[in-house]
């Protein structure tokens, strides 16, 4: 992918990592275009930074093929659209609320992408160079015990941009899985305050240039992240769990978070 000259869309793109990319690739020289559910928000953004925007929910099907027809009438060149969108929520498995929280996190972070990639599928092949960019984390590598239906959401989406690549070799559609570490923002309430995270703009200045100097990249790992990715293939698991859920790996595999 080249890091300018593309008409980028990026549903969930109004806050955290998703607007702090936007800005840059917009300042890189691309048409960026943000969705988004909330309106009001859209239109902030709009007069304040000169996007496009498009109303979204990833969740509802109708919504994403509205959104498809909206942005590709306004942008025909589109080549780029990053499922940005996703949820993240503490979870007790014990409790009766588990599973309509467990199927909200997964409409959102499984079914969101695979409609967005299913409703723009043609619109990116139909140019020579085009990227369809994916959102994991860390956390699908090693788990966080309070997350477990995201981790798992994210395990999904490492494994199934993995073989969505393999299908679209040879379409000219390439597929980048990013990766974020745990990065100050409100995904998780107090996260942005967080001193244990990774400061946002490091973040996204660090995918940038990852980026840059790696055009035909297929993940993006920033450095921070790579203590989770690559834990289990250097021998270091039970470490990096440990490392991860201190209160519950020292008070035995039966204890809940703190």
């Amino acid at each position: 992918m080249n890091i300018s000259s593309n008409t980028i869309f990026i549903p969930g793109a109004t806050s955290g990592i998703g607007l702090a990319l936007a800005l840059r690739f917009q300042s890189a020289g691309n048409t960026v275009i943000i969705g988004g559910r909330r309106t009001d928000i859209l239109r902030q953004l709009a007069a304040e930074y000169g996007f496009d925007t498009v109303v979204i929910d990833t969740t509802d099907p109708a919504s994403v093929l509205a959104a498809r027809d909206t942005v590709t009438a306004r942008h025909p060149e589109l080549n780029v659209l990053i499922a940005m969108a996703g949820v993240m929520a503490p979870e007790d498995i014990q409790s009766p609320g588990f599973p309509a929280e467990a199927e909200r996190i997964i409409n959102t972070n499984i079914y969101g992408p695979l409609r967005l990639l299913a409703a723009f599928i043609e619109q990116l092949k139909s140019g020579p160079q085009a990227a369809f960019i994916t959102v994991s984390s860390g956390l699908a590598h090693t788990p966080l015990a309070a997350t477990p239906t995201y981790n798992g959401t994210k395990a999904f989406i490492h494994q199934f941009s993995e073989t969505i690549r393999l299908q679209l070799a040879g379409t000219g559609v390439q597929v980048i899985e990013l990766v974020p570490p745990a990065v100050q923002t409100e995904l998780m309430p107090g996260g942005s305050e967080d001193g244990r995270y990774l400061p946002l703009n490091d973040f996204a200045d660090e995918v940038m240039s990852l980026l840059q100097a790696r055009p035909e990249a297929t993940e993006i790992l920033v450095e921070a992240v790579k203590f989770l990715r690559f834990a289990e293939l250097e021998g270091r698991y039970d470490e990096a769990v440990a490392a991860v859920n201190p209160q519950v790996t020292a008070s035995g595999p039966g204890s809940a978070p703190a």
